[in-house]
Formats: C-alpha cells, structure tokens, sequence
C-alpha cells in the first residue's frame, strides 16, 4: 500500500473527519481557508483516489459525491500491516516498535493481541 501525497492526505483527512459523502465543491470550500486550489485539481485529485481504491462515489445529479472506502482506523492498520511484512525482520521491527510505546497504548495492544487469540482460538 503506498502513502498519499500531500493534498491526497488532505482531502483523505477531511473525508474522514466530514463523515459524510463529500462533493469535490464541499471539500473546495473546507480548504479555501488552508490553500487556494482549483475545483478541477480537488476533482482530479477525487477521481485518482477513486481510481486507486481509496474512495468511492456515488452520483449527485452532474457531480459525485466521494467516501473512503476505509476507515481511517483499517487505513492505519493496513499501513502498520505493510510496514511489518517489508521489514527484514519481524521480531526486530516489532520490538523496536513496542520500544516506543506508552504503557497505556502496551496495555491497549496486550488488550487487542487477547481478544484477537480469543476469537482466533474459538473461545
């Protein structure tokens, strides 16, 4: 999975904070205050996230309107799933990761890595 680029990651993080399907018009406005951009560059912008998987669109009467097709929590986990299988070693890319932890996000990972065993072991 490849990251965004910058106004991807934007229009990414809007999406998710919006909730809600978004036109390219209504993402316009919400980044005026931020940048000046174009209404055919936030378009093109939509339409490769469409196109990559990133999003999905419904019509809205000439226009469409936009949603991630993933949360931006399975996004997150995706990404950490990726980082993992590229590393060269596992255990050294997850050691050194659990080395940066807080104890609450160590005993939040304890709680998912049990409830995880538990659904996986049928119990």
């Amino acid at each position: 999975m490849q990251g965004f680029g910058d106004l991807e990651a934007a229009l990414m993080e809007l999406l998710w904070r919006r909730g809600t399907a978004t036109t390219v018009r209504e993402a316009l406005a919400e980044l005026r205050w931020h940048r000046e951009l174009a209404y055919t560059t936030v378009m093109t912008v939509f339409d490769n996230l469409h196109r990559k998987g990133w999003l999905t669109r419904e019509s809205a009467g000439r226009a469409y309107r936009y949603t991630p097709a993933m949360t931006r929590d399975q996004y997150v986990a995706q990404t950490m799933h990726d980082a993992l299988v590229d590393s060269g070693d596992r255990l050294e890319a997850l050691t050194a990761f659990v080395g940066k932890m807080t104890l609450d996000e160590a005993a939040a990972l304890r709680a998912a890595l049990s409830t995880y065993e538990r659904r996986i072991g049928g119990r």
